[in-house]
């Protein structure tokens, strides 16, 4: 593991360091194409078949492999120079978008070839928090990890503004073939900062058949703590009920609103941009309440935005309820990796993040779940049911695990 000793520092002293800044980067690209790619497939999808389910089930292609195999990259994660894996991860992104950028030009590209794709980013971002962000946490130094995290956040509120309302104006004015190419490049920018960075890591042989024993020593270590059991909980709330209305956005906006795909991608937007702001404002170390308070409060402000914005007459006031939500998405997810890489042994940091993208993964069920009840019952309201069982979820959490809120 790299040590660089510790300074001090907010978002400018971290940013000065040269290899916290090109892993911020290569976050920063990586979830800019994940927002982009995920709003393009979710218009195309729905343009081509006019249902909800298909939308979801798009989505839910690039979100599977984190429930299937997050806990496996934890334990690869461990043992693995997490370096060579990031230098992986981006490489066959790279060389999957391109595939379709191309698919796209020649007028081949079928929604078999965009989930598939989504499929090949899925496995990659189910290493994402026990391969990059554990470096992230790990270059800035055990007395900035909160802050190192909160600004990490943000390129992540930052990018899920800026990629669906970019997606939606590359779909209207170059197609999908420029979303793709656009995809690429930034794949291959991420590759090139990968390569200069600094970085040792004391390494160990990968033993096939022992990988099964260390996920199990990882979810022991779980289960012996209160704090980290209340995170994984919350987390699968979080995703399986309170994220998965992000496949209704494409078509309330369509249908419900009216409006067009570049609108469509500023409401997908709007949760994303509270959300920086809730993360610049957490990781300029001015907030510092409970961790565990912050993280439930969270959870509860984005599942309350996301119920009052599917009973949302209009446009406008939908996109503002969703920037407010975004605040607590930033409490959440700061939170959420924070009190992991905090309460957490360093020996098995890598394999809870692993377990945590294992609960990130329940999401793919909750959008299809949601993509299922809005062809029966409208995306509206499969919206607001999704995000009220989530409340009554968090609710239960709370009773179960009261320290955590305390």
């Amino acid at each position: 593991m790299t040590e660089l000793g510790e300074r001090p520092g907010g978002p400018r002293a971290l940013l000065a360091d040269r290899d916290y800044l090109r892993l911020w980067l290569v976050g920063g690209f990586a979830n800019a194409v994940r927002w982009l790619e995920l709003l393009a497939a979710g218009v195309f999808a729905y343009d081509q078949t006019g249902s909800g389910l298909v939308v979801a089930a798009m989505t839910a292609a690039r979100m599977l492999p984190m429930l299937l195999i997050g806990a496996l990259a934890g334990a690869v994660a461990d043992a693995v120079n997490r370096k060579t894996l990031l230098l992986a991860g981006q490489a066959a992104t790279g060389l999957s978008a391109s595939v379709v950028c191309v698919l796209a030009f020649a007028d081949l590209l079928t929604l078999w070839h965009i989930a598939a794709a989504g499929g090949v980013s899925g496995i990659v971002w189910a290493g994402e928090m026990a391969v990059r962000r554990r470096m992230v946490s790990e270059v800035a130094g055990p007395t900035r990890v909160a802050p190192a995290i909160a600004l990490d956040t943000v390129t992540n509120g930052m990018t899920r503004m800026v990629g669906p309302a970019l997606g939606g104006l590359l779909l209207e004015t170059v197609g999908i073939v420029g979303v793709y190419l656009l995809s690429a490049a930034l794949y291959l920018a991420g590759f090139a900062l990968v390569l200069g960075l600094r970085w040792t890591q004391e390494t160990r042989p990968l033993r096939i058949l022992q990988i099964p024993a260390d996920i199990a020593a990882g979810f022991a270590v779980a289960r012996r703590s209160d704090t980290i059991m209340a995170v994984l909980a919350t987390t699968i709330v979080m995703n399986a009920f309170g994220f998965s209305y992000t496949a209704m956005i494409p078509p309330i906006g369509r249908y419900e609103f009216g409006v067009s795909a570049t609108l469509v991608g500023v409401l997908a937007s709007a949760e994303a941009g509270g959300s920086l702001l809730g993360g610049l404002l957490l990781a300029s170390g001015r907030l510092v309440p409970s961790r565990g308070r912050l993280f439930l409060a969270g959870a509860f402000g984005l599942m309350a935005a996301v119920a009052l914005a599917a009973l949302a007459p209009w446009y406008v006031l939908a996109l503002a309820l969703l920037f407010v939500g975004g605040f607590g998405t930033a409490s959440f997810a700061s939170m959420q990796s924070t009190l992991i890489l905090t309460e957490a042994p360093p020996e098995m940091r890598s394999r809870l993040m692993g377990i945590v993208t294992v609960c990130i993964g329940t999401g793919p069920l909750g959008v299809l779940a949601v993509g299922a009840l809005s062809d029966h019952v409208g995306a509206s309201t499969a919206m607001l049911a999704m995000a009220l069982a989530g409340m009554a979820g968090l609710a239960l959490i709370r009773v179960r695990w009261p320290a955590l809120g305390g």
